[in-house]
């Protein structure tokens, strides 16, 4: 669908992509870029560019990569109100910017909102256990992801899901989402409805302490959504006779296998480490690392 109203599309993370993508694709009048400026990343802290910026070059688009947001606001003002998109950017964006586009700022929230709101909705849907989730096509407000819904799509959860497989999911659900809505509401045919503030539900931006897992302190249910849950970010990390590995597959039992590497958890179960990273960073199966570090089970 060809909508020559120009658009300008904020996203950082590899999440925001799928969109951008999808509405080039779709040939939208995407006439600029803002994102995050360019990082470090990785072992090597190799300087990294956003995937938004590498489509935006390709695609000869104007990236802006502004350290304060109104730094934009010359830019901007050259489109003469246009449409905004946001998708995972990871800043805050204030009133005075969002008045500058018409309607306002469209964001694609991988939750049921108002549930979750906030930067982790997708691991805290996976910590928590959910069997359903969603993504949320939104008119967005200062007030953290709490402006009016144009439309949600539901998604059942069977409950073995990791963050890279939702992530991946509701990337390609909300893209599509928007690339159908998209021209509705830059025609004023899609009226958003406001959220319900007391049903609202918060999510807090993951840092390192949230990776380590103690059996004493939660279930092995827990422990197994959350090596799920964080498999991307901030990953689960647990100590064994000292050494401290990174779990990246795991699965509950109450009665191991003494071949198998398994930790007894407060509920009595077992979780049974099945693939993860050793001190030395290698990626190997729970019964070769307990052959190969662990004389004695403890």
């Amino acid at each position: 669908m060809n909508i020559d109203n120009p658009i300008i599309f904020f996203g950082t993370e590899d999440f925001s992509a799928v969109s951008l993508q999808r509405l080039i694709d779709d040939k939208f009048n995407i006439v600029g870029i803002v994102t995050k400026p360019d990082s470090k990343k990785g072992r090597g802290q190799k300087i990294s560019m956003p995937k938004v910026k590498e489509i935006g070059i390709a695609n000869n688009i104007e990236v802006l990569q502004p350290n304060r947001l109104k730094e934009i606001i010359p830019f901007v003002a050259k489109f003469n109100k246009p449409t905004g998109v946001l998708v995972s950017y990871g800043k805050i964006i204030p009133q005075s910017i969002i008045d500058l586009f018409n309607p306002g700022i469209i964001n694609v929230h991988p939750s049921l909102l108002p549930l979750y709101r906030g930067p982790s909705p997708i691991e805290s849907t996976i910590l928590n256990g959910d069997t359903v989730t969603g993504v949320s096509i939104m008119l967005l407000s200062k007030e953290m992801d709490a402006g009016p819904v144009y439309l949600q799509e539901k998604i059942t959860l069977s409950g073995t899901e990791t963050s890279t497989y939702l992530y991946d999911s509701c990337g390609k659900i909300g893209s599509e989402m928007l690339a159908k809505a998209l021209p509705k509401i830059i025609k004023g045919e899609l009226e958003p409805i406001n959220q319900c503030d007391d049903r609202a539900s918060y999510c807090n931006l993951l840092t390192k302490e949230d990776s380590i897992i103690n059996p004493n302190n939660i279930t092995s249910y827990q422990a197994e959504r959350k090596i799920r849950a964080l498999e991307i970010y901030p990953k689960s990390k647990i100590t064994i006779c000292d050494n401290t590995i990174i779990i990246k597959k795991a699965s509950i039992t109450t009665n191991p296998n003494s071949k198998e590497l398994s930790v007894k958890f407060k509920d009595n179960n077992y979780l049974v480490l099945e693939q993860l990273i050793a001190p030395n960073g290698k990626i190997m199966d729970g019964k070769a690392y307990k052959n190969g570090y662990i004389n004695k089970m403890h």
